[in-house]
């Protein structure tokens, strides 16, 4: 990859498209999903030090937000039947993200890698602070579920219950609060948002 170039990378997200296998009223791109997911990674951390007396670096976990699908750029988003299928699957599609992920890194200065790397590979080097990226990713394709849904595309039904119960599974109290004060809002119009 060409030497600086992970921010022309970056830039690029906008072009990956979303959902591939599922009849879209509205696409989403990785650049799109990866903003929306950062913000909500942040209210995630927010939310843990607001009310369950956490000390989380909400500036930290949605600057990973943002990164958290940087593979993708390089690799296109594999539809989750297909990427979640077997072990053999999951294990191979690890190898690519890993590969496309260093690809990116090595397109960084030298004084740059490391602080991006620790965005990038928070999954493995603290799995406690991606949990709320984790759980920010599902609840994003959660909301993007819902507004599908809310124009009259019934092809994300199924989706929005299983996502819906991976949230609950995840037995995040942020989550939960999150989807409990939240969630309901994104079916809402403008006009109903606005009373």
């Amino acid at each position: 990859m060409r030497k600086n170039g992970f921010f022309a990378m970056i830039h690029r997200a906008r072009h990956i498209k979303r959902w591939g296998l599922m009849r879209n009223s509205e696409y989403e791109n990785l650049s799109e999903h990866s903003f929306d997911t950062a913000v909500i990674a942040h209210a995630l951390a927010e939310i843990g030090n607001a009310y369950f007396g956490k000390d989380l670096p909400s500036d930290r976990i949605a600057a990973a937000a943002l990164f958290h699908d940087a593979h993708e750029i390089m690799t296109g988003d594999l539809p989750t039947p297909v990427k979640y299928k077997d072990k053999e699957i999951i294990k191979a599609y690890k190898k690519i993200e890993d590969a496309a992920g260093k690809s990116l890194l090595s397109s960084l200065p030298p004084e740059l890698r490391e602080r991006y790397a620790s965005l990038i590979d928070m999954q493995e080097k603290e799995p406690g602070l991606y949990r709320y990226v984790k759980a920010a990713d599902k609840i994003s394709a959660y909301i993007k579920c819902v507004e599908e849904k809310r124009m009259g595309n019934e092809e994300f039904s199924v989706a929005a219950e299983q996502i819906r119960a991976q949230i609950t599974a995840l037995s995040l109290p942020e989550a939960d609060r999150f989807m409990k004060e939240f969630a309901e809002s994104f079916g809402l119009s403008l006009d109903e948002l606005q009373k």
